[in-house]
């Protein structure tokens, strides 16, 4: 028992120093605005990456499509290396000049 309370006041007397910053009240006014370079870091690491823009951008729409076209679509899409999207986008765009509307 004697070591423990040895190594306990020692330890305590030693933790004290650096302690006392803790012991002070935190304001928010003891902290100042970071420099413009840091701040410019603190916005890049914000920011999503997010996927590429192609175009004007892409709109997420809903649709609903038969089950069995859809697995259809979402096999033709993985044997090709291509999303579901650019499928569908590909269809669109076939579609569109077939009726002379693109």
């Amino acid at each position: 028992m004697t070591r423990k309370k040895s190594v306990r006041k020692a330890s305590t007397r030693k933790a004290t120093p650096l302690a006392t910053e803790f012991d002070k009240e935190m304001v928010i006014e003891s902290f100042a605005a970071p420099p413009a370079t840091e701040r410019a870091k603190w916005e890049r690491a914000l920011s999503k990456r997010g996927r590429p823009r192609r175009g004007a951008g892409a709109t997420v729409i809903s649709i609903s499509v038969e089950r069995g076209l859809l697995e259809r679509a979402d096999w033709t899409a993985q044997r090709l290396g291509i999303t579901r999207s650019e499928l569908i986008a590909r269809g669109l765009r076939a579609a569109l000049a077939a009726t002379g509307a693109a």
